[in-house]
C-alpha cells in the first residue's frame, strides 16, 4: 500500500498498488474487506487526494509527463485534469493546487484543470515546491520547499498567502520518507509525518507554531502515511515492509530466476552481456551496491551508503560508475573496478547525480546532474588523466546521458518527462540536443554495438517492447521496429531510478519485480 489517504467522511482509505508491473489507484474501506480496483490503464499512478466532497480520487499518472486525473471513488471512466504532480484542493473544492516538472512553483487552476495561475515562485535555493494543505478558513496554503527534485530527506515548511503570494518560513523537519506525506494534526497548527530516526520509521507530529517534534508511534514500524480519522476515532496509518526480488530473464530459454532480494532495483547490464551491477535496500536510509554475474552468482558487495544509484559500465566490463547521495551534501560520483578496486571519486559538484556515461575510449566520462542554481540537467565531461571536469552543456532540459556511440562523437539523451519527452543525441563537437523520437517514453537506451541502431525499451497496456532504431552519423534511417516483445509487463521506472536493463544482443533482461506486505492500522488517540 503506497500513497495512502482517507477520504473526507473517514469511512475509505485510497492507495496505490503494483498489478503486472504497474501501480494502480485502488480503494478499500477503513473497516476492511477486499480493496477495489479503480484503474488499469498504463503508466504507474501516485494518490495524491481525496476531492472534498470525496467523490473523486486525484491521483498522477506518469507517462511520460506527470499528469493530474480524477477518478470517481466508487468507480468509474477517470478524466484528466492538468499536467502536473501533488494535487490537492482547496478549502472550498472549488480547484486544486498543484506543482510541475518544467516549471518551479505551486499552480492553482479550477475542479476541471481550466484557469491556470501561478500562486507562488520560489526566492531561495529551493527550486522544488510542493502544495501539502490548504489552511482553514481558505486564505493561506501550507507548503514543503525540497532542495532538489525526489529528495524529500529534509522538508521545509512555508504558509503561503494567496492573496500576496508571499512565503512565511515555518521551520524544517528533517527524515522524511516516501514522499511529502504531510496532513494536519490540529488544522492550522500542526502536522503528521513519517520520519525516520535511527533507522526506524515512525509517525512523528510537528508543531507549525513553535516548530517543536513529537513521536507518536513506536516500535520498529516502518510507519507511513499517517491519516487523522475526521470522526476523531484515531489515527489510522499504514505499517509494512516492501520486498522487491531483481529477476533475470533468459530470451532463448524463457526461464526466469530470482537473484536479489532486499527491494533490489536499478540493474544495469555490462557491455559483454555477462556481469550486473544493482541496489539493494536492506533497511530504511541504507544502500548497498553490488555487483554479479548476469544470473547472480559471484555477487560482491562494492559499496554502503544512505541513498546510492547505479549508472553506467565502462567499455571493458570491468569497471562501473556509480554515485552516492547525501541530505544536504550534494552527490559523489565515484568510478570502481568490478572487484572493488581502485575506488576514485568524480570531481563534480552536483547536487543530484542523475547518470554517467562512458567515452569508448574509457579515458572520458559524462555526467549529468544538477546544481542549486540549476535545477535542470547539466552535463560534464571529465578527463580521467586531468584534474577537473568542464561543463559540457546545459541546454537541454532536464534528462540522463545513457550512451556514446563508438566513435566517441555522439552521446544519447533521453529525457523521461515533461514537454521535452523523448530521445535525442549529442554532436559532441557542437554541445546540442538533436531530437532523434520526439515524444517516446522510456527510461535507459543504448547505441548497439555495430553502431549502425539504438536501443530502447517502451511499455503499452500490459507488454513490454523493445526497439531497434536505425540510425547513422546522427539522423535516423527509416522506422523503429520491434526488435522484441516481452511475453510479460513490468515498470521501466520505480523509486526514482530505472527498473529494468537488457543485453544489447537482447538474449537477457533483468528486471525488478516489486512486493511486500503492508497492514492498516487504527492508533486509539486514548
Amino acid at each position: 500500500m503506497d500513497d495512502a489517504r482517507i477520504s473526507p467522511d473517514g469511512h475509505a482509505i485510497a492507495f496505490a498498488s503494483p498489478v503486472a508491473g504497474t501501480a494502480q489507484v485502488f480503494l478499500m474501506l477503513t473497516s476492511g474487506g477486499e480493496p477495489l480496483q479503480l484503474t488499469n490503464d498504463e503508466g504507474d499512478k501516485i494518490v495524491t487526494s481525496f476531492s472534498r466532497d470525496g467523490k473523486e480520487i486525484y491521483y498522477v499518472r506518469s507517462l511520460g509527463s506527470d499528469e493530474v486525473w480524477a477518478v470517481p471513488a466508487l468507480g468509474g471512466v477517470p478524466r484528466h485534469v492538468t499536467f502536473g504532480y501533488f494535487a490537492i484542493p482547496s478549502a472550498d473544492g472549488d480547484s486544486i493546487f498543484y506543482s510541475k516538472v518544467e516549471r518551479a512553483g505551486i499552480f492553482r487552476a479550477t475542479k476541471s484543470g481550466l484557469n491556470e495561475e501561478l500562486i507562488y515562485a520560489p526566492k531561495g535555493d529551493e527550486h522544488f515546491f510542493a502544495p501539502l494543505q490548504a489552511f482553514p478558513g481558505g486564505h493561506d496554503l501550507l507548503a514543503a520547499g525540497f532542495a532538489s527534485e525526489g529528495d524529500f530527506s529534509m522538508i521545509s515548511f512555508y504558509k503561503i498567502d494567496l492573496t500576496s503570494h508571499e512565503a512565511v518560513d515555518l521551520g524544517q523537519v528533517s527524515g522524511n520518507l516516501q514522499d511529502p506525506e504531510v496532513v494536519w494534526a490540529e488544522p492550522g497548527k500542526t502536522v503528521f509525518v513519517s520520519r525516520t530516526v535511527n533507522g526506524l520509521t515512525n509517525i512523528w507530529k510537528y508543531s507549525l507554531i513553535d516548530r517543536s517534534l513529537t513521536q507518536i508511534t513506536f516500535g520498529t514500524g516502518p510507519d507511513f502515511w499517517p491519516m487523522p480519522d475526521p470522526a476523531g476515532k484515531g489515527i489510522y496509518y499504514v505499517n509494512g515492509k516492501s520486498s522487491g526480488l531483481l529477476t533475470t530473464y533468459h530470451v532463448h530459454s524463457k526461464v526466469s530466476t530470482d537473484i536479489a532480494a532486499d527491494d533490489a532495483n536499478q540493474p544495469a547490464v555490462s557491455p559483454d552481456g555477462k556481469h550486473l551491477m544493482y541496489v539493494t535496500a536492506p533497511a530504511p536510509q541504507k544502500s548497498e551496491l553490488w555487483v554479479s554475474d548476469i544470473d547472480g552468482g559471484n555477487k560482491a558487495k562494492i559499496a554502503t551508503g544512505v541513498a546510492l544509484g547505479t549508472t553506467s559500465w565502462a567499455p571493458d566490463s570491468l569497471h562501473l560508475a556509480y554515485f552516492r547521495s547525501r541530505a544536504g551534501e550534494g552527490a559523489k560520483g565515484y568510478i570502481v573496478g568490478s572487484d572493488g578496486s581502485g575506488l576514485r571519486e568524480i570531481p563534480v559538484a552536483a547536487y543530484d547525480i542523475w547518470s554517467m556515461a562512458w567515452s569508448p575510449d574509457q579515458k572520458m566520462i559524462y555526467v549529468a546532474g544538477t546544481t542549486s542554481a540549476v535545477p535542470l540537467s547539466t552535463v560534464w565531461r571529465w578527463n580521467l588523466d586531468g584534474p577537473n571536469p568542464e561543463k559540457f552543456m546545459d541546454n537541454c532540459g532536464g534528462g540522463i546521458v545513457t550512451d556514446a556511440d563508438r566513435s566517441g562523437r555522439y552521446l544519447l539523451w533521453i529525457v523521461t518527462n515533461g514537454a521535452k519527452t523523448g530521445i535525442y543525441d549529442i554532436p559532441v563537437s557542437e554541445r546540442k540536443c538533436v531530437s532523434l523520437i520526439p515524444g517516446v517514453t522510456t527510461y535507459g537506451g543504448r547505441f548497439a554495438p555495430d553502431g549502425k541502431s539504438l536501443l530502447y525499451a517502451a511499455a503499452s497496456r500490459g507488454e513490454v517492447t523493445i526497439y531497434r532504431q536505425a540510425w547513422s552519423e546522427g539522423k535516423l534511417i527509416g522506422a523503429p521496429r520491434a526488435a522484441l516483445k516481452v511475453p510479460f509487463p513490468f515498470s521501466l521506472v520505480s523509486g526514482g531510478g530505472n527498473s529494468y536493463d537488457f543485453s544489447t544482443d537482447l538474449s537477457t533482461i533483468v528486471y525488478a519485480r516489486p512486493s511486500g506486505h503492508a497492514d492498516l492500522y487504527l492508533l486509539n488517540q486514548k
